[in-house]
């Protein structure tokens, strides 16, 4: 029964709630681990739950299982298990929410990790080349850092969805749309991508609506756009600084810097609470406090 229960849940993310497919994956994987466990306890399955068993679950994550899951992993499951129990009760399939009551391990706060406004000129000039593989990378790292996009965000990008010399249309987690404005480096870039490099890659492949393709000519891959980040930060000399975050962070962090409303920021990120914006306003308090510190003569 519980695998029924599991996908019913997950049929509900999908479809009620529009969540994206690699999400969905990461739930499937977490629920098979609180499947596995149940089974192992001989419980009959999620319905057949109670708050003992989810409570024994949450202690097993962190303790018991081998290795145990770090603090941030625990809360992760745990997030996949508590929505799966609310489903079941809202559902009807069981009387009372099991994990209610269960409360995931506290996080300690972490700040988005942002470069410095020279790091990210340096990695973008790290793209220059004429060679078709670099026009293609400096038009994907251009936009990365003028739009905040998620790296699943720029590759999944069709080239209608440049509404204009100066917009881009992003679709975000559970299909979420927004506009964002293009910077003038970005669309010269892209611009040179569309007509030099393109065409190209495009006659190797399949017709796709695709804006970044691979050297096949098919829609190029997280991997392969990560893989492009990955060496240019190594050509210049970042070394394993940079993540496929790592420009979307700074791209936030560099506007709330220049002065740039919380809540403009939110809508460039498509952040759905301000909330999760703001984490960036404590990166940029924290660069004030050190230049205040180093700088005034009376700081100290």
């Amino acid at each position: 029964m519980s695998a029924r229960e599991i996908d019913g849940y997950l049929r509900h993310l999908a479809v009620e709630r529009g969540l994206a497919q690699n999400t969905i994956a990461s739930y499937r994987r977490d629920l098979a681990m609180y499947e596995a466990w149940l089974t192992e306890a001989a419980v009959d399955g999620p319905a057949a739950a109670g708050p003992v068993e989810v409570a024994t679950f949450q202690w097993y994550l962190s303790a018991e299982r081998q290795p145990p899951l770090a603090s941030a992993s625990v809360a992760r499951v745990l997030s996949a298990v508590r929505g799966l129990h609310r489903f079941l009760a809202e559902e009807g399939l069981t009387e009372q929410d099991a994990a209610r009551e269960v409360k995931p391990p506290k996080l300690p706060a972490r700040l988005p990790k942002a470069i410095s406004i020279p790091e990210v000129e340096a990695l973008l000039a790290a793209t220059d080349g004429e060679e078709p593989m670099r026009v293609r990378d400096k038009a994907l790292l251009e936009l990365l850092y003028a739009t905040g996009a998620r790296v699943s965000e720029a590759v999944g990008l069709n080239v209608d969805d440049l509404v204009d010399v100066e917009i881009v249309r992003l679709f975000g987690k559970g299909g979420k749309e927004r506009i964002v404005p293009l910077g003038s480096y970005a669309r010269r870039a892209i611009d040179a991508y569309l007509v030099r490099v393109r065409p190209e890659l495009s006659a190797k492949g399949r017709a796709t609506p695709a804006l970044f393709l691979g050297a096949r000519g098919g829609r190029l891959s997280r991997q392969a756009a990560w893989q492009a980040i990955k060496e240019a930060s190594e050509r210049a000399g970042l070394g394993d600084r940079i993540s496929p975050h790592t420009l979307r962070h700074s791209f936030a962090t560099h506007l709330l810097s220049g002065g740039a409303d919380v809540r403009v920021v939110q809508e460039l990120l498509g952040h759905s609470s301000v909330a999760t914006t703001q984490i960036y306003t404590l990166v940029t308090a924290d660069t004030l406090r050190e230049m205040y510190t180093t700088a005034h003569p009376r700081a100290r």
